[in-house]
């Protein structure tokens, strides 16, 4: 079973997206025994807090289930012996692991858009707004790394 963490800032937008749309393409292609999920923030800023109001209405819209009972928690330097892959939405995020994993030396920790060929972030809705130009940058690198 391939274990994956996906990191942003808060784990309250873009992080707990790309949970549930993991998931979702996950058990649309029969993977579920093959994979197991999570999702976490860098930064302490939102732990305990729900999934933002505006990114669960965009994975409704979309058909996305997700679990309204997820909270926000900080990743620790347990987690890089727990996960085989941890994605980062940007490259603030890797400069944080930088520090709290003291390092990549398995070559674990992967910007999501670098599954698109792209070298680019994904796109933060908590600044932008725009969550539904978020979703697709997610869902082009959850599917991706599916393929």
């Amino acid at each position: 079973m391939r274990r994956i963490l996906f990191l942003c800032h808060g784990n309250i937008c873009r992080s707990p997206m790309a949970e549930f749309i993991f998931k979702a393409l996950v058990r649309a292609r029969g993977l579920e025994g093959s994979y197991y999920v999570e999702s976490a923030a860098v930064s302490a800023e939102e732990i305990g807090n729900p999934i933002y109001p505006p990114a669960k209405r965009n994975l409704t819209q979309h058909g996305i289930p997700f679990d309204a009972q997820k909270r926000a928690r900080q990743v620790t330097r347990a987690d890089y012996a727990r996960f085989d892959r941890i994605i980062v939405m940007d490259r603030s995020n890797l400069r944080w692991l930088e520090r709290i994993f003291a390092g990549d030396p398995e070559h674990k920790v992967h910007l999501m858009m670098s599954y698109c060929g792209l070298s680019r972030d994904v796109a933060d809705p908590w600044y932008t707004g725009d969550f539904e130009q978020t979703f697709q940058d997610i869902l082009a690198g959850c599917e991706a790394m599916l393929d």
